[in-house]
């Protein structure tokens, strides 16, 4: 089969006549309808009924149009690809990421950009980066489970939570030793419901549920972090982030070191299986960076 033949077929079919395609392509009108007929000749069926005004697809030509179109749309992105791939990349590859990656993030960037000095990276700080992959973002890096979608999703791991308080706190309000304590405390809360939540710990005795409340809460974990930094409360905060919050000059201190909670699972999402070299860099710089996260605050953490 002559791919020449089928990508003329398209293009009549596009224009909407002969004379329309001939003079896109650049070819003599003749050239073109000689080219079209020598294609349904291999097929053996008719593709268009011509009149003196106009063409139509038959039946037959419509099914094989629309084959033939993604056919040759996957073939012109392939193309593309390899091109690209036998050149440095460049352009702009734009990422989502939530709020409290920022630090980590602009490091880990900084990084990349070094090594391929023709790309440049747009950061936009958002927790919902799910919705905006495919319009306004390449890349999202999300937290939390993912609605049905075609997006394509590469699993970083699942988040574990420990909990944390200031020292300062500690001091003031003593140190919980069992998780029922934790009922007497304040707490630094993500997304409480109206001050309240019930976290779930596992450590030595199973799983435990305990109801906490407390003045504060928010919808980051910078917040959270910062929070509890300062003195507020006890948090429940994702140990694989610490190292990417921004750094605290308050130390922190491990309250209930034995016991854990499952976080959400981290995501890196994107449209298309086929990426520009540019994009498909970074994918993997960051699957791999963000996946061996250094743990940078374990310097601020102490035993209680």
């Amino acid at each position: 089969m002559d791919l020449n033949r089928v990508t003329t077929f398209l293009r009549v079919v596009e224009a909407g006549s002969f004379t329309a395609a001939a003079t896109r392509l650049q070819l003599p009108t003749s050239s073109v309808s000689r080219s079209v007929a020598k294609l349904e000749e291999d097929l053996g069926i008719v593709l268009l009924e011509r009149t003196t005004r106009k063409i139509a697809l038959t039946d037959a030509g419509r099914a094989y149009y629309e084959r033939a179109r993604e056919a040759v749309a996957g073939l012109d992105e392939a193309t593309l690809l390899a091109g690209e791939a036998a050149r440095e990349p460049s352009g702009v590859v734009r990422v989502a990421a939530p709020p409290e990656l920022g630090g980590k993030l602009a490091v880990l960037l900084g990084e990349f950009v070094r090594q391929h000095p023709r790309i440049h990276v747009d950061v936009i700080t958002t927790a919902r980066g799910a919705e905006l992959v495919g319009g306004q973002v390449d890349i999202a890096i999300v937290a939390g489970p993912l609605q049905d979608s075609d997006l394509i999703v590469k699993k970083l791991g699942v988040s574990v939570h420990r909990l944390y308080a200031s020292a300062a706190y500690l001091e003031r309000r003593g140190i919980p030793r069992t998780v029922a304590d934790l009922a007497r405390h304040e707490a630094v809360l993500y997304r409480g419901n109206a001050g309240h939540t019930t976290w779930e710990l596992t450590g030595p005795r199973g799983t435990e549920s305990i109801k906490v409340q407390g003045p504060l809460s928010g919808d980051s974990v910078q917040f959270v972090f910062e929070a509890v930094a300062g003195g507020h409360g006890i948090g429940l905060l994702p140990e694989q982030l610490l190292s990417c919050i921004s750094a605290s000059s308050t130390p922190m201190q491990s309250v209930l070191p034995k016991y854990t909670a499952t976080g959400a699972l981290q995501s890196l999402v994107h449209a298309s299986r086929h990426l520009p070299k540019r994009v498909a860099l970074l994918r993997d710089f960051l699957a791999q960076h963000l996946v061996s996260c250094e743990r940078a605050f374990d310097r601020l953490l102490r035993p209680a």
